[in-house]
Parts: structure tokens; sequence; C-alpha cells
């Protein structure tokens, strides 16, 4: 498609955090479609519940979905328009009662194609992922994990806070050279998860991220601290962060 005629949506689950660190990876990357950021204000198990609990996805318009949980009827008539592209942006929140492997994995393997049912990018455990590092680079990111015990007594967000280099999100890779350390960090870190050697400008699929995190968390009661939603920027344009 010619991208002067793209349009993206941008599915985020919260109406803050997620929302300020899309904007300023559009911003950052000067990302040259038009583009509309939309809060889902609830996390993926929700969207699981509304999709497939009782319902066939192919059957479901996921554009009709959200214009009919929209409260703000002047929002409503985004959910008309068309976009070429839809990203979601959720929260494993493996914590959350909610959660199940099954669950996570159905969505997934379904969400896999921007362009046409959409593509699913999850943060591990939450998108605070992509400030946890005290500095930019940080060579001890491969070794941070949240553990679940520390997950459902609510203290990750606090030691994100106490770990992030600034110590304020807004002060934190402020730069495109410093976003492209941070994203070139995590994809690493994903590649190392899943045990295979990096392949160039090749990205692991959420799926193999996904099966690798699941494992850790059956075994260890763990998940690998990662942001996989700044991925979209290198699969859109891989020279963006060369």
């Amino acid at each position: 498609m010619d991208k002067q005629k793209r349009k993206i949506l941008v599915l985020v689950e919260g109406a803050k955090t997620d929302v300020a660190l899309m904007e300023r990876l559009l911003s950052v990357y000067e990302i040259d479609f038009k583009y509309e950021i939309i809060s889902y204000c609830t996390n993926i198990y929700t969207l699981y519940h509304e999709m497939f609990e009782d319902n066939d996805p192919e059957d479901m318009d996921l554009l009709q979905l959200l214009k009919s949980r929209e409260t703000d009827p002047s929002k409503k008539a985004l959910f008309d328009d068309f976009y070429s592209d839809i990203l979601l942006i959720f929260d494993l929140d493996p914590q959350d009662s909610g959660f199940a492997p099954e669950k996570i994995s159905d969505m997934v393997n379904y969400f896999v194609e921007s362009s046409d049912m959409g593509k699913l990018y999850i943060n591990y455990p939450m998108v605070e992922a992509f400030y946890h590092m005290k500095s930019i680079p940080d060579d001890d990111f491969d070794s941070y994990y949240a553990t679940l015990s520390e997950l459902r007594e609510g203290n990750y967000k606090a030691r994100v806070n106490r770990e992030n280099r600034n110590h304020d999100y807004r002060k934190f890779a402020a730069t495109k050279e410093e976003c492209n350390i941070v994203i070139r960090k995590n994809i690493s870190k994903a590649w190392g998860l899943i045990q295979k050697e990096s392949r160039g400008n090749l990205i692991p699929t959420q799926g193999e991220i996904l099966a690798a995190q699941l494992n850790d968390i059956q075994n260890e009661e763990r998940v690998a601290v990662l942001s996989t939603c700044p991925f979209f920027i290198p699969e859109y344009n891989p020279k963006l962060i060369d």
C-alpha cells in the first residue's frame, strides 16, 4: 500500500504510560503515516472474553467491538474509519486472575498480521518494562526478571521507578540514538530467551517469545522483563534502528 495512504490504529491497554510511550516512539522515529492511539482501558483478558470466549474471532469485527465499548460519542466515529494496519499493545500481567496460557496463546496466534486482523505485541510483564534499565545500555538487562510473587504483591512498578536510569520516564530514552539501544537490547534479549542466534534484522515471533515466557512462568514462577511494543519500529523499517 502507498505509504501516503496508510493510517494506523494503535490500540493500547492503558490511558497514560502506554499512550505516552507510543506517542514518543512515533515522534522520535518520525513515522510518516497517520495514526490514532486508542486506550482500551482494561486488560487483554477482557478482550479475550469479548472476542474469543464465547465467539469465533473470525466472525467478530474488532473496530465495531471497540466502537460499542466507547463511552465518548465524539470518539465513536474513529472506529468507522479505514485503517491499513492495527497494532494491539497489551501487558501479559500473569498475576491477573484472568491469566491462562491457552488464552494468551490463542490471541498471539490470531493477531499475527497488522494489515488483516491486527498484530499483537505483548509487554512482559507490563509496559513499564521499556523503562526498566538503570543505564543505556544496561549490561545487566538480560538478567532482569519479575517474579510472580512480586507481581501479585504489586511491587513491580515501584521497582522500575527505583531502577530506572532517570527515575523519570519522560527523560528516559529521549533521543533516537537511545531508543535504538533500548530496542536493540530488547530484541537481543528476545533471541536469548528463545535460545536461538540472532538472524540479521529479523525479530523473533511473538509466538516464540510467548512460548519461552510461559515456560519460565510455569517452571520458575518468573517472567523475563521484555518490551516488545517497540518492535513495530524495525518491522516497519529495519533501517530506522541502525
